[in-house]
C-alpha cells in the first residue's frame, strides 16, 4: 500500500468521526428545539478569546497525561481503567508529603512530582502483579482498586490530614496544608504573553504543560526508540510470540502497569499547582476522559493531544450554551459520547479497509512472480 493511501485511511476515521458527531448533535439540538448553527457559533466564539483558550489548555493538560497513560497499556492490551483512583490517590499523598518536606523550591517540585509518579506507580503496579500471579484481569482489579482508592483510602486520609483538624461546616478551605508557593511548578504566563497579549481575569497557563509535553515526548520516544517499546508492542500485538523470541511476558505486564501508573500519578499535578493544596472534592474523571482520548487518538501522542484539546474545548465551552440559553449543556455530554462512538466504528472500518488493501498487495505481488523465479 502506497504512503499517500496509508496517511488517508489514518486521517479519514478521525475525520469522519468528527464529522459525524456534529451531524448526529446537529439533529439533537434541531428535535430539542435549538438551533445548531447558534448553539456551535456560540461555543466557536466563546472558545476564540484568549481567556478561554487559556481554560481549555488547562483542562487539556490532564487529560492528555490521562490519555497517554491509558495509551501505554493499550500498546500491550492492557486496560488500565484506574487511571482515576492513581491519579487522586498520587495527588493527595504527594500534596501533603510536598507541604511537609524543607527543601528549597526547585528540588520540592522534582521531589512532589517524584512522590506523585511513585504512588501511581506501586498502585497500578499491584494490579499488574495481581495478573501474573493470580491471574486477576487488570480490567476487575483496577475497577476495584479505584473503589477502594475513591471511597476508602482517599476518604480516610483527607479527614487525617486535614490542615488545622477535622472536616468540620463553616471552615473556609478544606483541604491538604498548602504548599509553599516556591514548591509549585511556575505558570507560563509570560511565554503565552509575549505572543500574545496580557491575559486577564486572573487566568494562568498552567506550568504543567511542560510536564505534559515532556512526557508525549519521552513515550513516543520509549514506546518507539527503544527496545522495551519493541517488547511492549510485541506483547501487545503476539504474546506467544513475543514470550517464544525471549520477551518475559510477566515482567512485560507488570513493566507496563508500573509505568502507566506513573504517568498517572501526574495527572492530579495541574489543579494541586493551581489551588496549591489537594482539596476535599477534587476535579474527578480525568482518567475516564483519558481512557476516551486514547481511543480517539490511537494511542499516538499526536493523536492524544488532539483528543484532548476536543474534549477540552466541549467541556470549557459548554457553559456559554446555558449562559446564552442557545442549547442545553447536556448537548456536550451527547456529544462527547458520540465522537467516541464514531470513532470507534470508523477507526474499526478504517482497519478492515486497510487489511482488504493490504491483501490485495500481497496477492497482486505474488502474481507478478515468474515460474521461473518461484522455482528458483
Amino acid at each position: 500500500m502506497s504512503l499517500s493511501r496509508r496517511i488517508l485511511l489514518a486521517l479519514a476515521a478521525p475525520v469522519v468521526a468528527l464529522v459525524v458527531a456534529l451531524a448526529m448533535s446537529s439533529v439533537v439540538l434541531v428535535l430539542s428545539g435549538s438551533n445548531p448553527l447558534e448553539a456551535f457559533a456560540d461555543m466557536i466564539g466563546h472558545a476564540s478569546r484568549l481567556e478561554t483558550m487559556v481554560d481549555i489548555l488547562n483542562r487539556a493538560t490532564p487529560i492528555y497525561i490521562a490519555g497517554v497513560a491509558v495509551a501505554i497499556g493499550f500498546r500491550m492490551n492492557l486496560f488500565n481503567i484506574g487511571v482515576e483512583g492513581q491519579y487522586l490517590l498520587a495527588a493527595l499523598v504527594a500534596a501533603h508529603v510536598g507541604a511537609l518536606v524543607d527543601l528549597p523550591g526547585p528540588l520540592r517540585i522534582v521531589f512532589i512530582l517524584v512522590v506523585a509518579m511513585a504512588v501511581g506507580a506501586a498502585y497500578s503496579g499491584f494490579a499488574g502483579v495481581l495478573k501474573v500471579t493470580r491471574g486477576i484481569s487488570e480490567v476487575i482489579s483496577t475497577i476495584m482498586l479505584n473503589a477502594i482508592a475513591i471511597t476508602g483510602l482517599i476518604a480516610f486520609l483527607i479527614r487525617e490530614w486535614q490542615a488545622g483538624g477535622a472536616i468540620q461546616g463553616g471552615v473556609g478551605r478544606v483541604g491538604t496544608t498548602p504548599i509553599p508557593d516556591s514548591g509549585l511548578i511556575p505558570n507560563m504566563n509570560p511565554v503565552l504573553e509575549f505572543f500574545t497579549r496580557e491575559i486577564r481575569q486572573g487566568k494562568q497557563l498552567t506550568g504543567v504543560l511542560v510536564v505534559a509535553i515532556l512526557v508525549g515526548i519521552v513515550y513516543h520516544l520509549l514506546v518507539n526508540r527503544t527496545r522495551f517499546g519493541f517488547d511492549l508492542r510485541a506483547s501487545g500485538i503476539n504474546p506467544f510470540a513475543a514470550q517464544v523470541g525471549g520477551v518475559p511476558a510477566k515482567r512485560m505486564v507488570v513493566s507496563a502497569m508500573v509505568l502507566s501508573g506513573a504517568v498517572a500519578g501526574l495527572v492530579g499535578m495541574t489543579e494541586i499547582n493551581q489551588v496549591g493544596f489537594f482539596p476535599a472534592n477534587p476535579i474527578k474523571g480525568l482518567g475516564f476522559t483519558g481512557i476516551a482520548a486514547a481511543l480517539l487518538g490511537r494511542n499516538h501522542p499526536a493523536g492524544i493531544i488532539l483528543a484532548a484539546l476536543i474534549f477540552s474545548f466541549l467541556d470549557i465551552s459548554s457553559g456559554v450554551l446555558q449562559f446564552t440559553g442557545a442549547a442545553s449543556r447536556e448537548i456536550v455530554v451527547i456529544m462527547q459520547g458520540v465522537i467516541i462512538l464514531a470513532a470507534v466504528v470508523a477507526y474499526e472500518v478504517a482497519s478492515r479497509a486497510r487489511e482488504r488493501q493490504e491483501a490485495k498487495s500481497a496477492a497482486e505481488a505474488l502474481g507478478d512472480v515468474k515460474p521461473s523465479e518461484e522455482a528458483a
